[in-house]
Parts: structure tokens; sequence; C-alpha cells
């Protein structure tokens, strides 16, 4: 698998993503217009690992409000402004493709491209059993909102809001309440 490299999504590789998807999430399905209609909107946050025939990963993020959760299977319609959060929709890796370190430089890529537009955070929802593994990644839970859990619900029982932010505490911008 050494010819994996991450690029951008271009939009002949959605039926691919599509594919991963459907291996990595069986139990969160959404239609490829969802994945298209991204790609779409914010092209600046969409990649793929992928060989030159294949597609084995994808991670794909958008800018959205903080605090609130997209749902499954569902198209944005449009982007908000201001764009100083990002939602990190999706990051899925091929059973081929686990275990390879390919997860880390998709994260760190996303994550040098939006400090350099001015995001300010990282927020996402783990599923399966995977808040370790965003720890890892330098995003913590964020607990006690009701409202939060509320919008989980279509989740899954153990998924969890997780956020990642950009600006040092004590710097310039945001901080942590």
């Amino acid at each position: 698998m050494s010819e994996l490299h991450w690029r951008p999504m271009r939009p002949g590789d959605v039926d691919g993503v599509v594919r991963v998807a459907a291996v990595a999430f069986p139990d969160h399905f959404e239609a490829r217009a969802c994945f298209a209609e991204r790609l779409a909107l914010f092209p600046n946050g969409c990649f793929v690992l992928a060989s030159p025939v294949e597609v084995k990963g994808y991670l794909i993020a958008y800018p959205w409000p903080f605090g609130a959760i997209p749902p499954l299977n569902s198209l944005l319609g449009g982007l908000p402004e201001p764009r100083d959060s990002l939602y990190l929709h999706d990051l899925a890796l091929h059973p081929d493709a686990r275990g390879q370190g390919h997860a880390r430089p998709a994260v760190e890529r996303l994550v040098d491209a939006m400090r350099a537009i001015g995001v300010r955070r990282i927020a996402l929802v783990s599923v399966n059993d995977t808040v370790p593994f965003w720890r890892g990644m330098g995003f913590t839970p964020v607990a006690g909102d009701p409202a939060i859990v509320r919008k989980l619900e279509s989740y899954g029982g153990n998924s969890h809001y997780m956020i990642r932010d950009l600006v040092a505490p004590g710097g310039a911008g945001w901080q942590r309440a």
C-alpha cells in the first residue's frame, strides 16, 4: 500500500468515497449526494487517500457553527458565515489501509490548512468507540451540554462531540470557557 497518498478530492473520487464509507460506517449510511455536495461546497476540506487506481480513504470537513451537528444523510444547502469553526464530518479508511499511519497526516494537513485561513476550532462526532483515537489526534470531548446530547441521538448511544482548539490558550482568539 506504499503507493497510497493523501491528495485533494476531485469529483471523480466521490464513488470511491461512497465505497469506503459503506465499509467504514455500515450503521451510518449517507447518500452519494451528501459527499458530492460537501466537496462542491468546501473543496479545501476534502481529501482522499488514493493510489493511482482507487480511493482507500477520505477526510471531509467544512465550516459549521460550533455546537451544531449536521444530521446524518442530509444535504447542507450552503455553508454558514462566519467560518471560524470547522466540522470534521468523516475520516474513514478502508480496512486494507488501516494501521499504516495514514490518519494522522490527514488530520494534521487539515489542521495546518485551516489555521492558515483563520479557523479557530475543529469539531467532530466520535462514533464506534473512537474517543481514544480522537484524543490522540488532539480532540477533547465536550460534556454537560444537554442540547449537544440531544443532537447526538441520531449518531448512536456511544457517540461524543469533540473539539480541537487551533488557537493556543492565552493567545489571541477563541478560548474555551
